[in-house]
């Protein structure tokens, strides 16, 4: 009965940690920006798979979570839009966070003297990545990424963030899986990364997964599954490890894979950019679903 993200919703990174200077085309913000709606194909263009679905795209795979509304039967917005960022390198908060402390590290960011992100309580979400070298309470053990939403008492105001780590050197066989696969499971072959980066690409799918929750449960108090809304099963846990149709158990699912490199995506964002985004549960249907189903 809460409320989700009908107006135009905006995302406020903050990496934190030493994230190398990559060129703007590696950069792990580029999801967010695929959410845009894609211009319309040049007919002249060559599409390198004709027959592979071009409809699989980052903004067909949100039109899963636009289906979800409010108590006015407002769609959740279809617009997402990166907006202003922040760096922390220098670790304001230290090389090891907590739960709570992850909170100070927003708090810094939105109260800080140079260039403070916009407070924005009603369509701001705060996106905290922290780079491969930080730790952070239950990272790897049990979660790879979280959301929840800021106390007053500790930023001044109840923001909806989320937070995702770069499990690079920590632990990629779990978080970054299928890039990189567990050491107990013998003789299984890693996937190639589609953006060549095994941290951020494993980083993508967790911050697609807590995207559409935030925008869905903002306030833990909308949409999830279960009885106990203090552990709730939210739309992208019903859909843990299904990337593609028939996923299900150990099984991802009908996956693509580039002829040229090899690598392993089951979306595609503005300028051919590959990426491999977990699937959603879906409202209507009632299963998990997404833009590269073999059953649309």
């Amino acid at each position: 009965m809460g409320p989700v993200l009908t107006s135009n919703i905006t995302v406020h990174p903050i990496w934190y940690g030493h994230w190398p200077p990559l060129p703007k085309t590696h950069h792990p913000q580029l999801p967010l920006l695929h959410l845009r709606p894609r211009p319309r194909p040049n007919p002249h263009h060559h599409h390198p798979h004709p027959h592979r679905r071009p409809q699989s795209t980052v903004s067909a795979w949100w039109r899963t979570v636009r289906l979800y509304t409010d108590q006015t039967n407002q769609n959740i917005s279809e617009t997402l839009i990166l907006g202003q960022e922040k760096n922390d390198r220098f670790y304001s908060h230290g090389k090891s966070l907590t739960r709570l402390s992850i909170q100070d590290v927003i708090k810094s960011a939105v109260t800080s003297r140079t260039k403070p992100l916009p407070i924005n309580p009603k369509s701001g979400l705060y996106l905290l990545l922290t780079s491969a070298d930080v730790a952070v309470q239950d990272f790897c053990g049990q979660v790879c990424g979280f959301h929840y939403f800021t106390f007053p008492s500790i930023v001044g105001y109840t923001l909806p963030y989320a937070w995702v780590g770069n499990s690079a050197t920590q632990c990629p066989g779990s978080c970054a899986y299928p890039f990189a696969v567990p050491t107990y499971i013998p003789g299984l072959k890693p996937k190639r990364a589609p953006n060549g980066d095994i941290g951020v690409d494993g980083m993508v799918s967790v911050i697609g997964h807590e995207i559409a929750e935030l925008a869905t449960n903002p306030l833990v108090n909308a949409w999830y599954a279960g009885q106990d809304p203090s552990f709730p099963t939210e739309i992208a846990d019903l859909c843990e490890g299904i990337y593609g149709t028939g996923g299900g158990g150990s099984y991802m699912g009908q996956l693509m894979e580039d002829g040229r490199d090899g690598a392993t995506y089951n979306m595609v964002g503005n300028g051919g950019r590959r990426f491999l985004v977990q699937w959603v549960w879906n409202p209507v249907l009632s299963y998990c679903s997404g833009p590269n189903a073999l059953d649309q």
